[in-house]
């Protein structure tokens, strides 16, 4: 179990990212595909680094509010 963001890797695959935020597969394919989501394609895979994933998520709390 992860207690602290820290203990993530350093980059997240696709489906480290849905089981992150509870959402499907299908969604966080489709997550990550939408302008200003932090994800990089590196030959067929698509990363996304931790510390961009959690400035995203911090940034989506702070907008929503």
């Amino acid at each position: 179990m992860i207690k602290d963001y820290k203990d993530l890797p350093f980059t997240l695959t696709v489906e480290q990212v849905g089981e992150l935020l509870g959402i499907s597969r299908k969604t966080a394919y489709a997550l990550v595909k939408r302008k200003g989501f932090p994800a990089a394609r590196v030959g067929k895979r698509i990363i996304i680094p931790r510390d961009l994933f959690i400035q995203w998520i911090n940034e989506k709390c702070k907008s929503s509010w």
